[in-house]
């Protein structure tokens, strides 16, 4: 880095114009120490480029610095985003816009200021009183007819950083052309362009009266009510990993029922340092440690995670020996959408316009429930924005019953335009209490759902690499991908390569077709003779490359389960070892 005198060079040329006046004293004086470290390696991390909107919007460690969570890129993007508003609705008299947070360091902070520059151009302001949701975040914004949205949260990324997610009309997360358009307007957008100076008379606070109009719609997602009634008592931990979940999950799933939940005492506190795990994430086995200990003590049904924004849910259940196990974003996915169209034919609530939505690297086995049941199943790009249009697409035409992603998020509505654990963490108490109207566990669903439907593992390998040059890395990794594509995977022939940046779709027998997809996106995918499925793809939201293993098997009997995953896992690590991972 250190050698790198150019980039250094305009690093500073950067970093000096944050020591204006137009800084405030305390952001002057940490550039100036970055200014004045031997080591120029925070400054570049720090200046070396712009935030930039990704699949989650703008995501940041906080500090001083362009490339930087800070109320000056904050500032930035809102009023940007305020002058795109005003441009794109030009002949509407009362622009509005709903603005919400997380738990996180500086989320209030962030969003009174969001919320004082929206006011200052003349936009009405709906800011949520407290932390809340993010799901309900894009339910307001459609509740209150308002024309777009800010989000301050950086979901489930470790406690230095934090996010903002902008939100259109229709209550999803800007998709092009509008994410292309604010990013123009903030580009143009100077410090001492940013109206900080609120209108209080244009910022009204919101709170308790959107909770209970919100529960009660995700009440009405329940599909089978008087099962509820006979497994009430079900016993459900549940932890909201000291995030937004506290504020509403417990209240849905007791409005749904259940009046036998457990929350984690310690994680029931507000907390951005997330001082009783080490990442705030689901996904990981280490941030339910609290969750397990108090499962396995009341030897509960289900446990039951939220992450700090509350858009996504992880969860664990006891396996036929009777030990506690993770279920995976995309089993999470399965069992969802497996419970959603089978029991609304069984209570006749299916129509034959009904679909569902799946992202492109989640996993295949959705689809052959889909099309068993003859349900319209579509694929679309990561990121839940993508699924929200697919709504917006047929809406009026037809109904969405349910969709989500590998990333541990779901969606069972369509009222909210955003991933959302408060009505998955509801829904997923009133499978559990199915299965255990069945005699089952929710584990033994899924073992059903694999010997019906087929066996899959699925595995997500991150490849991390930060900074400058990490970016440029990832960058010419794909290149590499793209001009030496892999002819087996693991041993397994690969007949079909997408790539979704010309959209082309491949054979291996040179046939090429034409990718049916609303944009261009940075993702390849290759499948193999034997169903296994690869997709690669750098982050939106973190500084790392993703690749999306998917291996497929016949499973007849539950019995065969250990076996099957020690084979794939091999078949994984063959896999890796192909692409030099």
């Amino acid at each position: 880095m250190a050698n790198n005198a150019e980039l250094i060079a305009q690093c500073e040329a950067k970093a000096q114009e944050w020591l204006s006046p137009a800084f405030d004293k305390e952001t002057r004086k940490e550039v100036q120490a970055k200014l004045d470290a031997e080591d120029k390696t925070e400054l570049v991390e720090s200046f070396y480029k712009d935030l930039e909107f990704g699949t989650g919007g703008l995501r940041g460690i906080m500090g001083a610095g362009s490339n930087r969570m800070n109320i000056y890129t904050v500032g930035m993007a809102t009023q940007g985003f305020a002058n795109y508003l005003k441009k794109n609705f030009a002949g509407k008299k009362d622009i509005a816009v709903v603005v919400c947070h997380d738990c996180r360091n500086n989320s209030r902070k962030f969003a009174e200021s969001v919320a004082d520059i929206f006011s200052a151009n003349g936009i009405k302001v709906y800011l949520f009183e407290d932390m809340r949701p993010t799901p309900e975040c894009s339910f307001a914004i459609r509740h209150f007819h308002c024309q777009g949205g800010v989000n301050i949260t950086a979901s489930h990324n470790p406690r230095e950083y934090n996010g903002y997610k902008a939100y259109w009309e229709d209550g999803a997360q800007v998709l092009p052309p509008h994410d292309t358009g604010i990013i123009n307007e903030v580009n143009h957008v100077k410090v001492e362009d940013i109206k900080f100076e609120g209108n209080k008379d244009l910022i009204q606070i919101i709170g308790e009266e959107v909770d209970r109009i919100y529960l009660d719609k995700v009440h009405t997602l329940s599909i089978d009510p008087e099962m509820i009634k006979r497994q009430h008592d079900l016993c459900i931990v549940y932890t909201p990993l000291h995030g937004t979940g506290m504020t509403v999950i417990p209240r849905s799933m007791a409005l749904w029922g259940f009046d036998n939940v457990h929350c984690v005492k310690e994680q029931m506190v507000k907390d951005g340092n997330f001082s009783t795990v080490d990442r705030p994430n689901p996904e990981f086995a280490e941030a339910l440690t609290l969750g397990l200990r108090d499962a396995k003590a009341l030897d509960a049904d289900i446990l039951m995670a939220s992450d700090p924004d509350a858009d996504r849910i992880g969860m664990a259940c006891k396996n036929d020996k009777g030990e506690w196990v993770l279920i995976n974003g995309n089993q999470t996915c399965l069992i969802f959408l497996w419970y959603i169209i089978t029991n609304r034919k069984a209570v006749g609530k299916m129509k034959s316009t009904d679909f569902i939505v799946k992202t492109i690297v989640t996993t295949e086995v959705i689809r052959k429930i889909a099309e068993a049941n003859h349900i319209e199943m579509r694929d679309c790009y990561t990121g839940f924005k993508w699924i929200a249009r697919e709504i917006q697409l047929s809406e009026g035409k037809q109904q969405y019953i349910g969709g989500g992603e590998e990333s541990y998020g779901f969606l069972a509505e369509d009222f909210v335009r955003d991933k959302d654990s408060v009505s998955a963490c509801s829904l997923l108490a009133e499978i559990c209490a199915y299965a255990k109207d069945h005699g089952k566990t929710l584990y033994d669903i899924l073992m059903d759902i694999y010997k019906e439907y087929g066996y899959s593992k699925e595995v997500l390998v991150n490849v991390e690499r930060p900074g400058k040059a990490g970016a440029d890395e990832i960058q010419q990794m794909m290149v590499n991908f793209r001009q030496n594509p892999p002819k087996e995977l693991g041993g397994s022939k690969v007949v079909l390569v997408k790539d979704y940046l010309p959209l082309t779709a491949t054979s291996a027998d040179g046939i090429v077709e034409k990718l049916d997809m609303p944009v261009t996106s940075n993702v390849l995918q290759w499948f193999c003779d034997d169903e296994t499925k690869v997709s690669v793809r750098p982050s939106g939201t973190e500084p790392k490359i993703k690749f999306y293993i998917e291996i497929k098997d016949v499973m007849k009997n539950t019995s065969e389960y250990d076996a099957l995953e020690a084979k794939a896992s091999k078949k994984v690590a063959a896999i890796k070892q192909s692409l030099s991972l």
